[in-house]
C-alpha cells in the first residue's frame, strides 16, 4: 500500500471511531486488467446503515489520460462512499465500488459532485419487482476531506447515490438538483436499498 492510501485508510478508521466503530472494517479487494488493485472497506452497522469505501482511487491523481503530459502529484484525488441500510443483502455492491473507483483510471473520468456515472449494469441484484439502479449521483459525502499537504491535492470522499436508468434519464433531462429536489419532496430515502424509484414529472 502507498502512503496515500495509507493515510487515507488511517483517516477512515478515525472517522468511524469517532461515530463509536473502532472495529477493522471488513475488506475485499478486486483486481482489474491494467488496473491496480482496488479494496473496498465495509464500515459499520452504524446505526442501521453500512458505508462501502473504496481504498485505491485517490493512489493516483486524477487527470486526462490522454494528455501530453500527466502530472504524477497534482490534481484532484477521490474515494467512493456507497451507504446502504443493512436491512436486505446486496450482492456484488463491492465490486461496483470498485468499479466506480477504477473509472478515473479506466476511462479518464474524473469523479466530481454532481456527477453522474452510468455503469449500464445493475449495481447489485434487487429482488425481482425491483428495477435494477444502475447508476450513480455522486455528491460531496459526510467523511471530511484528507489534506495531504503540498504539493499534493486533498483526498475528497464522494458519496454516490445509486439511482435507475429512469432517474439518470431524467437527472440528464432536468439536472442533478432537480432529482435530489424531487426526492426530497417526497421524502425518498435514498440509502434503502429496496426503495422504489422515484418518477419524478
Amino acid at each position: 500500500m502507498t502512503p496515500v492510501l495509507d493515510a487515507v485508510r488511517a483517516h477512515l478508521r478515525r472517522h468511524f471511531a469517532a461515530q463509536g466503530l473502532d472495529a477493522e472494517p471488513d475488506s475485499a479487494s478486486v483486481t482489474f486488467l491494467g488496473v491496480e488493485r482496488i479494496d473496498v472497506l465495509r464500515f459499520g452497522p452504524i446505526g442501521n446503515q453500512l458505508h462501502h469505501v473504496s481504498l485505491g482511487c485517490s493512489r493516483h491523481p486524477m487527470g486526462d489520460p490522454a494528455a501530453a503530459a500527466v502530472d504524477p502529484v497534482r490534481g484532484p484525488r477521490a474515494e467512493v462512499v456507497v451507504t446502504v441500510r443493512d436491512t436486505v443483502p446486496t450482492p456484488g455492491l463491492a465490486r461496483t465500488v470498485a468499479v466506480l473507483a477504477a473509472t478515473p483510471a479506466v476511462d479518464g473520468i474524473v469523479l466530481a459532485a454532481d456527477a453522474l456515472i452510468d455503469l449500464g449494469a445493475p449495481l447489485w441484484q434487487r429482488p425481482a419487482g425491483l428495477p435494477p439502479f444502475s447508476a450513480v449521483v455522486l455528491s460531496p459525502g459526510a467523511i471530511p476531506d484528507l489534506e495531504l499537504g503540498e504539493p499534493y491535492s486533498p483526498v475528497r470522499f464522494l458519496a454516490a447515490t445509486p439511482i435507475s436508468a429512469n432517474e439518470a434519464a431524467w437527472a440528464r433531462l432536468k439536472g442533478v438538483d432537480a432529482l435530489r429536489e424531487a426526492w426530497r419532496q417526497d421524502g425518498v430515502d435514498v440509502t434503502d436499498p429496496q426503495r422504489v424509484a422515484a418518477q419524478p414529472s
